[in-house]
């Protein structure tokens, strides 16, 4: 999404960027905790409260302003073992891990540096080019084995609910009821534009349609349809929102 935003470069306002990595960010912990609540198995009381225990020592290792990442990283893969023991997803390990490496530590020479922010500097290239790759190549593949033949299924409610995009919808009603603002410089055909936009993802769409859709004759066709609405669904919506925001904006002057 941010890719395309930045091939128009000056013409979207920079109030609509901070807008779309704020809502990817929130967006992707929604999705989280989604599924941490509707995708957990039999709970185990044990690993839970030994879990707790993890969270307790994190928050203490960020309240005694601890520099290195080494003790965040050992509770953080102990806190992802028992969450995958309880029952309760282990996604929310990360969270959990992200939330308690402190943004400042006044211990450091440097006043503004940021453990938290270099961290991500430090993994991004990884995750980047190597992690998501690697998840996108393992999810995304679709089997038309089960699929029924031609193009009579592709408006079917799976595909459409995957595909469908929910962003202006909300933004409409958030702004109208008074509960925000609408970004700063920015006119509704342009948040129309980057409604379409936040339809380009398929990371957590996938991970929620494999849990939901695990396979087997229970389930399928619907995986395939599932993976499918993702895929259609971006590519639909990174080309509609690119065309619609470019004109609806115009490029900046340079003084």
């Amino acid at each position: 999404s941010l890719g395309i935003l930045s091939l128009l470069g000056s013409r979207v306002p920079v109030s609509l960027k901070v807008f779309l990595t704020a809502l990817a960010i929130f967006d992707d912990l929604g999705a989280i905790i989604i599924i941490a609540i509707f995708y957990t198995s039999d709970l185990s009381f044990l690993a839970l409260a030994l879990a707790g225990v993890c969270v307790a020592a994190l928050f203490a290792l960020n309240r005694l302003n601890v520099r290195g990442y080494g003790p965040y990283f050992l509770v953080g893969t102990l806190l992802w073992l028992s969450l995958l023991q309880s029952g309760v997803h282990a996604t929310l390990a990360g969270v959990i891990l992200a939330l308690a490496i402190p943004l400042k530590n006044p211990k450091e020479p440097d006043p503004n540096f940021s453990p938290s922010q270099n961290l991500v500097h430090i993994l991004h290239p990884w995750i980047a080019y190597l992690v998501l790759p690697i998840f996108a190549f393992a999810n995304a593949g679709v089997s038309f084995e089960d699929v029924p033949p031609g193009l009579s299924n592709i408006f079917s409610p799976v595909m459409l609910g995957v595909g469908l995009v929910g962003v202006l919808g909300t933004i409409f009603i958030v702004i109208k009821l008074g509960l925000a603002k609408k970004p700063t410089d920015s006119t509704w055909p342009q948040i129309v534009g980057i409604a379409l936009v936040c339809g380009v993802g398929f990371t957590m769409s996938f991970f929620v349609g494999t849990l939901a859709y695990p396979g087997g004759s229970t389930t399928e066709p619907y995986a395939a349809w599932v993976r499918l609405g993702v895929i259609f669904g971006s590519l639909t919506a990174g080309a509609l929102g690119y065309f619609v925001l470019k004109a609806t904006t115009k490029p900046v002057k340079k003084l």
